[in-house]
């Protein structure tokens, strides 16, 4: 199993395809994730301005978002 650390981020934007751009609070960094299949089976809508919890991949420019806070 990978090495996972999650992230705290606010939604910035809404792309197409609900996929979202965050920002986190202790870096300037602005990866464009997307939801974790829980959240869209249950039905969780983001929206700009929620605080969400990201999980980053290897390369920290993409994530997914697992909750949101």
């Amino acid at each position: 199993m990978r090495d996972t650390t999650t992230y705290i981020g606010e939604i910035m934007e809404a792309l197409p395809n609900a996929q979202f751009k965050v920002k986190f609070t202790e870096t300037e960094k602005e990866p464009i994730c997307h939801l974790s299949g829980k959240m869209r089976i249950n039905h969780i809508r983001c929206s700009p301005g929620d605080k969400v919890e990201v999980i980053l991949n290897e390369d920290r420019k993409l994530g997914r978002i697992v909750k949101r806070k």
